[in-house]
């Protein structure tokens, strides 16, 4: 049989960021992410889990590893 696994992964880093207030922050930190001006380092994973997708497609419950 053939499985596929699915694997996600949580990369933590943190960004100063100047704003007027916390939503604001939030705002551009998601801007400068998205116009790739902050982009996280890898290797730096803080959480990872795997879930196996069976022949019949079913998923199995993720498991932290």
């Amino acid at each position: 049989m053939i499985f596929k696994i699915a694997i996600e992964e949580a990369v933590v880093e943190e960004f100063e960021i100047e704003a007027e207030d916390a939503c604001s922050a939030m705002e551009i930190a998601e801007e400068k992410y998205r116009k790739k001006e902050i982009a996280l380092e890898s290797g730096k994973c803080q959480f990872k889990q795997m879930a196996i997708i069976g022949p019949d497609y079913e998923m199995t419950e993720w498991t932290e590893f």
